[in-house]
């Protein structure tokens, strides 16, 4: 596991973890890594997370529910206005009603579609369908 991007660490070990059938995948944790799983279970997409206190780095295990078929980070992390983002789904998802793209704002983490309603541009960290 590489320090230089543990957000695309984290998307990475999930889509494994996914491919392999696992129920359960640990993570390093950080807040931004936490905002991006709770996305991910209010989607629909995780089952269950937990924070467990560990030395020297505090450990996310996350509860698998089989309803990830690819989850992956976007690098680099592209700016997006508000307008734009049609270009990114048929870039990144299989279809247009597929899928999340995960974007960061200035009112937090959200999804594309969230960002969409509240005429939000920002940057682009991830996609899952």
């Amino acid at each position: 596991m590489s320090l230089n991007d543990p957000i695309s660490d984290a998307l990475n070990n999930i889509n494994n973890a996914e491919n392999s059938a696992k129920r359960t995948c640990m993570l390093n944790h950080s807040r931004f890594l936490e905002k991006v799983i709770d996305l991910l279970k209010k989607e629909g997409y995780v089952k269950q997370y937990k924070v467990l206190p560990k030395k020297p780095v505090n450990q996310i295990i996350i509860y698998l529910n089989g309803g990830i078929n690819k989850c992956k980070s976007i690098k680099p992390r592209y700016s997006v206005k508000k307008t734009d983002f049609e270009k990114f789904e048929k870039s990144f998802l299989i279809s247009r009603d597929v899928g999340l793209l995960i974007v960061s704002t200035t009112d937090g983490i959200m999804t594309h579609k969230e960002a969409k309603e509240k005429n939000l541009g920002g940057r682009l960290i991830g996609f899952v369908y």
